[in-house]
């Protein structure tokens, strides 16, 4: 087992990578990640926690793994991988749910990939960031040519990508790669919170305002002010928008758990995704 995915409370997903040593992504790993976020589709959750088990979150492809194998098939089996990983970032960019990610220690290569997806980024005070890709002769994979710059600039984010340069958990959430820095051992339990408290919120509206925020950089300000215009008055209109409404009046907290509604011009999840088959992902229900 690599991924596991456990749904919990009002439909938050709990996802953490555990393979060990430093969960290195080989192709069963990626493997996983696709069936894991496959699996956030499926089940309609409402927020997105990823997480590594061990001491440190994620450090990027299994070296060993490709080290192995004779040039011929190496290209074609990286094309394998990197299908499987971006098939699963895909999916979770095109969910409603937030995607909150926690990481501690070794953070580097597709790993910071993972992190910068976040919509919620959450750093150990001990984690440390970098590249690595250049380092051994490789580009960028898991959209981190996409997100670092859109996060800390072009400059910078070549400055990241070419040096690969270790960056600390502080330097990080000042240059906005993560949005927080907690202690080590107060970093789940923050995480759970934050994520626990997205889950309980106006899923739809997150879903739009996710779009609404990666459009940002890809439309005109006309263009994005009309998207603005339309969405918002879709969303007055919505079961969500009506039951935030009338609990700020009557002075109560909303339950948006019993209202959630489908945003329009809601876009596919992504382009279609490779097949996998279903081998790694440990799926269990728990009051969702």
């Amino acid at each position: 087992m690599r991924v596991s995915v456990e749904v919990v409370g009002d439909g938050l997903a709990r996802v953490e990578m555990c393979r060990g040593e430093g969960n290195a992504i080989d192709l069963a790993m990626a493997r996983s990640l696709l069936d894991a976020a496959r699996e956030c589709e499926k089940a309609r959750v409402r927020a997105v926690l990823l997480t590594g088990r061990g001491r440190s979150f994620c450090v990027g492809g299994d070296l060993k793994e490709f080290a192995a194998l004779p040039g011929e098939r190496l290209a074609s089996h990286l094309t394998d991988v990197t299908d499987a990983l971006h098939g699963a970032l895909r999916i979770l960019a095109g969910l409603d749910a937030p995607l909150v990610v926690a990481a501690q220690g070794a953070v580097a290569g597709a790993g910071l990939g993972l992190v910068a997806a976040a919509d919620v980024g959450l750093a150990a005070a001990d984690a440390g960031f970098t590249a690595a890709y250049t380092a051994i002769g490789y580009t960028p994979d898991a959209g981190v040519s996409w997100s670092l710059p859109r996060l800390v600039g072009p400059q910078r984010a070549a400055d990241l990508l070419l040096t690969n340069r270790r960056v600390t958990a502080a330097e990080a959430a000042q240059m906005g790669l993560v949005s927080r820095v907690v202690e080590p051992e107060r970093l789940l339990a923050e995480a759970v919170r934050t994520a626990g408290g997205l889950a309980r919120g106006a899923t739809a509206a997150y879903g739009v305002t996710r779009r609404l925020v990666r459009g940002a950089f890809s439309t005109g300000l006309d263009e994005h002010l009309d998207a603005e215009a339309r969405q918002l008055a879709a969303a007055a209109v919505s079961s969500e928008g009506r039951e935030g409404v009338a609990a700020f009046l009557a002075g109560r907290r909303p339950d948006f758990t019993r209202h959630e509604a489908a945003p329009p011009e809601r876009p596919r999840s992504g382009p279609e995704r490779p097949g996998a088959v279903r081998r790694d992902a440990e799926v269990r229900q728990d009051g969702a």
